[in-house]
């Protein structure tokens, strides 16, 4: 838990669970409940199906209209690209801003927004942070016909790794690997999302991937449990249930290493983050995050996370906000070995 708030997280699904929020009892403003009377508000994935941002973006679609003022309905549309930026983009450019228009985004975001990565034309300070269902941890995994158990087996031999865009954990998460752990990975980008990169190492077209932790156990527990994958290294959030893995948090030399490392992946404190479009009035912002924090409070959500194996420690958009602020506000000198880190 001590590492949730460090890192500004605040686990709420026990105060849910104990009994009803402000957020839940307040009456909602007459106002909100008269401009969602018959409106769809659309849920904008920007990662294909069958992945965990997919998963978690549609779960929450299917009960968060019930708990907006007015009972809107919500639709969930997909638009890939760019490891999530495309749909980012579009999002803070395109996209309605009065409260009609969700969107699951790379839990990235904020650090490739610090180091200037090429294409990105968002302020993530100004998207309307919403929630997420549980912190990621990033894991490393090997397929099993690599022959690599350990880090010190890449460290030793070139293994090709599969990756999306340059801000998604499947890309920094290698990188970061060879720079400050002594990796060989020879990363292959450019692949659609996590089902594209599964696909690619059972075609033997690469050897690993990287993806959290929470999705492996979600999407492939099978693989776990045939050994058909290994994870030798993981970084954010110390995971108790990921034995036998290296933890590069705690393997890092230094205390700037790790404060690098908390850079690269604050995207950890994010989770598989829904957000809102920019300029919405505030009372509606409001209402979205009470919406979003009440689908936690509701047992037939509880119900299908749990038959989806979805993990619950639910991040608040309120908090996501200080994360986001927290990485945009990083020193000079850190985000300029991230940036050396990261392109």
């Amino acid at each position: 838990m001590a590492e949730y708030l460090k890192a500004g997280i605040l686990p709420v699904m026990a105060l849910w669970l104990a009994g009803p929020t402000l957020a839940q009892t307040a009456t909602p403003p007459g106002a909100v409940a008269e401009f969602y009377k018959g409106k769809t508000i659309t849920m904008t994935i920007g990662f294909p199906p069958g992945g965990e941002y997919d998963i978690h973006g549609r779960l929450v679609a299917r009960f968060i209209g019930r708990h907006i003022p007015g009972n809107p309905q919500v639709i969930v549309t997909t638009m890939t690209g760019a490891g999530g930026i495309t749909a980012t983009n579009y999002l803070y450019n395109v996209a309605a801003k009065d409260g009609t228009q969700l969107g699951v985004v790379a839990n990235g975001v904020a650090t490739a927004q610090a180091i200037g990565t090429k294409g990105l034309a968002f302020d993530g300070n100004k998207f309307n942070w919403i929630g997420a269902l549980v912190p990621t941890t990033e894991a490393l995994a090997m397929w099993h016909t690599s022959g690599a158990k350990s880090l010190r087996d890449v460290q030793e031999k070139e293994f090709v790794i599969g990756a999306s865009g340059r801000g998604a954990g499947s890309f920094i998460m290698p990188t970061a690997m060879n720079e400050m752990f002594g990796a060989k990975f020879k990363i292959v980008s450019g692949y659609r999302g996590g089902a594209d990169l599964n696909v690619a190492m059972e075609r033997g077209e690469t050897q690993g991937r990287s993806n959290s932790w929470t999705s492996w156990k979600t999407t492939k527990s099978a693989w776990l449990k045939d050994k058909m994958i290994t994870i030798i290294a993981y970084a954010g959030p110390e995971a108790k249930d990921l034995t036998g893995a290296v933890h590069l948090n705690k393997e890092a030399k230094t205390a700037e290493d790790r404060d690098l490392l908390d850079l690269v992946f604050s995207g950890a404190g994010l989770g598989r983050p829904i957000v809102a479009t920019p300029g919405i009035p505030a009372e509606r912002v409001a209402a979205l995050r009470a919406g979003f924090d009440a689908v936690l409070a509701d047992a037939e959500f509880q119900a299908d996370a749990k038959k989806a194996r979805v993990e619950l420690m639910p991040i608040r958009g309120v908090d996501m906000q200080k994360n986001v602020a927290r990485a945009l506000a990083a020193p000079p000198a850190l985000v300029a070995r991230a940036k050396r880190l990261m392109e």
